[in-house]
């Protein structure tokens, strides 16, 4: 006996569709970070729910690093018209998630989340958060290499300095020793 057909339409009753809706959301990550590891794919996968929550999901690259390759590959610019490709020109920051969630959890329906869309929303600031930490690590090692090679002009400049300054020293001695033997030459 096996699995009946279902039909594909508009589940009616609010609790079983949202019941669904989690079932499947979560096996559509699944099966994209099934794909993402299986096949050595970049996936990127966005979910807007009926109540506007946003979840989204992808692979090895950060979302907007994916959607920019869509918007770039001459496939997608010759199936979507401009307009519409300028309408996803800014894409998420981590700033703009936390304030999504921000937003999302200060809301009346809050106590709708469920253990997996928290889970989820975990998953996110964790992304976020390691995103943010490379980042960090990132221009702070593009820091100490400039104040590196700014310390190491310095060095240079004070290596060329102190030459002129022995230079001069030099000159000055030499200086007074003619005046010395000069003075000393002097008849009386």
């Amino acid at each position: 006996m096996g699995r009946r057909r279902l039909k594909l339409e508009r589940i009616e009753d609010k609790s079983s569709r949202q019941a669904t809706f989690s079932k499947r959301r979560n096996g559509i990550f699944k099966k994209a970070k099934e794909i993402s590891v299986l096949c050595d794919v970049d996936v990127a996968l966005i979910i807007f729910s009926s109540t506007n929550k946003l979840y989204q999901y992808s692979s090895n690259s950060r979302m907007s690093k994916i959607l920019q390759r869509y918007h770039n590959h001459p496939a997608a610019k010759a199936a979507s018209p401009s307009t519409q490709q300028d309408d996803y020109s800014s894409y998420l920051t981590c700033e703009e998630l936390l304030q999504i969630v921000d937003r999302k959890l200060g809301e009346p329906s809050s106590d709708d989340l469920t253990i997996t869309d928290l889970m989820h929303l975990q998953k996110q600031f964790e992304t976020a958060l390691m995103q943010t930490r490379e980042t960090k690590t990132r221009l702070l090692l593009k820091s100490i290499s400039s104040l590196k090679e700014q310390e190491k002009q310095l060095e240079e400049e004070n290596m060329v300095l102190q030459g002129k300054v022995n230079e001069s020293k030099s000159e000055r001695k030499k200086k007074r020793k003619r005046v010395a033997i000069d003075l000393n030459s002097v008849p009386e």
